[in-house]
């Protein structure tokens, strides 16, 4: 059928325009291959199930192990030795006064010690844990008792007023690593919005911003981390950019398992290892190993330490979240080079 003006008014279909909805119809009914439902099914498992085992595995039974103690006097070490073995690691101190100083600057967690009158003064650090000032309080009640021995406590280096629980560095820690887990979990997604450099310009930015959040706010704030401002915001920004440079790596060299590969290594095993809500000599011995190696144990211990012993012990835990960082950012800039020399031997 014609216009007035000669042109066709109806329109031939392709046979292959014809036959599309049909093709797509055939797609769209195919069956997923059983890959795209078991992999985030085993994932979300395997997360899960590290989640629960380690938080409240770990907290099932907790024992001493190798606390160390310092203790005066020329035959109290060696008794306290052979009453409690390896819960303890004892380290005679030449008085009281040594024993003290060495509690606070948290070479020890507890100094034991007697008067004049036999009677046996128990010395702690309630900011070393209160699951291993716990600890140290049973075992030495435990050896008086088994000596006929009476035994006063008394806290030397206590808590913050505001963290009674000594619990706030804890969750401070969570919670900066999770904003960097976070930052670079979105940074895996701008590969083609941002280039390279100014990707690693925003996931070092974006960690002072959060190190420096989260100092203000638990310190000065909250009052409940007393450590000096400029150090706290260092040791948090650089537990940020070790969380968020590690995601981006791990997503980046082995694609999509990458992140939840980062949740449970920063999230998961690194919290919980942490030794803030269970104390580091109370950890079984595999976690013991890695606990001051990954970022959130670090990051603990140097707020610790800066909060309560004068930075005694800080430098290295600052030190491994710089290596955390630096070694991811070194193996990202590497990754395009990398891709190419494999291109390149391919073709």
């Amino acid at each position: 059928m014609t216009t007035p003006t000669g042109s066709i008014s109806v329109r031939e279909q392709s046979p292959s325009a014809a036959a599309e909805p049909s093709s797509r119809l055939s797609q769209g009914d195919r069956r997923p291959p059983v890959r795209a439902w078991l992999q985030p099914t085993l994932i979300a498992l395997i997360v899960v199930a590290a989640f629960i085992g380690c938080y409240v595995g770990l907290q099932r039974d907790p024992q001493p192990h190798q606390v160390p103690i310092a203790v005066t006097g020329p035959d109290l070490p060696g008794e306290i030795h052979q009453a409690l073995g390896d819960a303890v690691e004892v380290q005679p101190a030449a008085d009281a006064e040594t024993a003290r100083h060495a509690l606070e600057r948290h070479d020890v967690v507890a100094a034991l010690s007697t008067d004049s009158t036999g009677r046996l003064h128990l010395q702690i650090a309630g900011a070393a844990g209160t699951s291993t000032t716990s600890a140290v309080n049973n075992l030495v009640s435990a050896y008086a008792h088994g000596a006929g021995k009476h035994v006063t406590t008394e806290d030397v280096v206590p808590l913050a007023r505001f963290d009674a629980r000594g619990l706030a560095g804890f969750y401070m820690a969570f919670g900066v690593t999770l904003a960097g887990f976070v930052l670079g979990s979105n940074a895996l997604g701008l590969a083609g919005v941002l280039h390279l450099r100014h990707r690693f310009r925003l996931l070092a930015g974006a960690s002072v911003a959060i190190g420096t959040v989260a100092a203000i706010i638990a310190g000065p704030v909250l009052e409940a981390v007393p450590a000096p401002l400029a150090p706290l915001i260092l040791t948090l920004t650089l537990l940020a950019a070790a969380a968020a440079f590690t995601t981006k790596l791990l997503g980046t060299y082995i694609g999509p398992v990458g992140v939840p590969v980062a949740t449970l290594l920063l999230l998961t095993v690194g919290n919980a290892t942490s030794g803030a809500t269970i104390g580091a000599d109370l950890l079984p011995a595999s976690a013991r190993a890695i606990s001051a190696l990954l970022p959130p144990g670090a990051a603990v211990r140097a707020t610790t330490d800066l909060s309560y012993f004068n930075g005694a012990h800080a430098a290295g835990p600052v030190i491994t979240l710089a290596l955390w960082a630096a070694i991811a950012a070194l193996l990202l800039g590497l990754h395009p080079r990398l891709m190419r020399r494999r291109t390149a031997a391919a073709a």
